[in-house]
């Protein structure tokens, strides 16, 4: 999980960091849980660009992640830990008692040979997935249901992680990692432990053409464009958009910074306990 920098033989190399890959075991994926991943260029069923700047990138083919751990009681021993381009955590394949094997996103400390289990009796321990109600206050889980059975939602992207505050009735109290302190029914399954791979923040890309490797293009400041494309473009010499200053917007007209876009009316607003912000 360290990070390499490279040696700045050319400009491109002067920033540039990979990680060391040093926990990744397997090289070629499971065939059995692959499948193809087509790209939409950002484009909705109606051929119009919905998300703007993505396209291009490297190929790519999706593992199939059990969110669900829906074996329970079912002993499964860790083959590999494997990279998924898919996503900034590791996964780790694992192989049941009956012979199936499956990926599951792979938590820090977990190594090749390890057992793990799923269940209402299964141990508190790293890789283990149990309901809520069923793990003390205090502990650090990830691969979190918001809804029972739908498989996990919250805290499965590389150095995540989710804090159990508290147990209440039928609902647990989390802390998430934005800093948000949200309510969840009790009966949901998570993991245990933190999601590893936590020196992915830290990586520096170095140049552009690895954010294109990704299929992420170049964006264009609504400053340097024209008026007829964006809000704040034009004026003589560099402005603050339409002549004098003005609060920075969207292509449509909606305020960038601090407009409240969540939906009224939404389930779980309730649910939190308090806000990240």
């Amino acid at each position: 999980m360290a990070i390499r920098k490279l040696r700045p033989m050319t400009p491109g190399t002067r920033f540039y960091s990979v990680s060391t890959f040093e926990e990744v075991t397997k090289e070629k994926p499971e065939k059995a849980l692959l499948r193809p991943l087509k790209k939409s260029g950002g484009r909705n069923n109606n051929g119009r660009i919905t998300s703007r700047h993505r396209g291009g990138g490297h190929k790519r083919r999706y593992r199939v992640i059990d969110f669900k751990r829906e074996r329970h009681g079912v002993e499964a021993k860790v083959v590999a830990i494997e990279y998924d381009p898919n996503r900034s955590a590791r996964i780790a394949l694992v192989q049941y008692i009956d012979g199936e094997k499956r990926y599951i996103i792979s938590p820090e400390g977990l190594k090749v040979g390890s057992i793990i289990v799923s269940g209402p009796e299964s141990d508190v321990q790293t890789g283990n997935s149990i309901p809520l109600k069923g793990i003390p206050a205090g502990t650090f889980i990830h691969n979190v249901e918001l809804t029972p059975g739908k498989g996990g939602q919250l805290g499965r992207s590389a150095g995540n992680s989710l804090q159990l505050m508290a147990k209440e009735g039928s609902f647990v109290t989390l802390k998430m990692p934005s800093g948000e302190v949200r309510k969840v029914r009790a009966e949901c399954y998570a993991t245990i432990g933190v999601v590893g791979n936590a020196d992915h923040e830290n990586i520096s890309y170095g140049k552009a053409g690895r954010f294109r490797w990704l299929g992420i293009r170049p964006q264009t400041r609504g400053m340097a464009m024209n008026p007829v494309d964006h809000p704040m473009g034009g004026g003589e010499g560099r402005s603050k958009s339409g002549g004098g200053w003005q609060h920075p917007e969207s292509p449509w007209g909606k305020y960038a910074k601090g407009l409240k876009t969540r939906r009224r009316r939404l389930h779980s607003t309730k649910l939190i306990v308090k806000r990240r912000k």
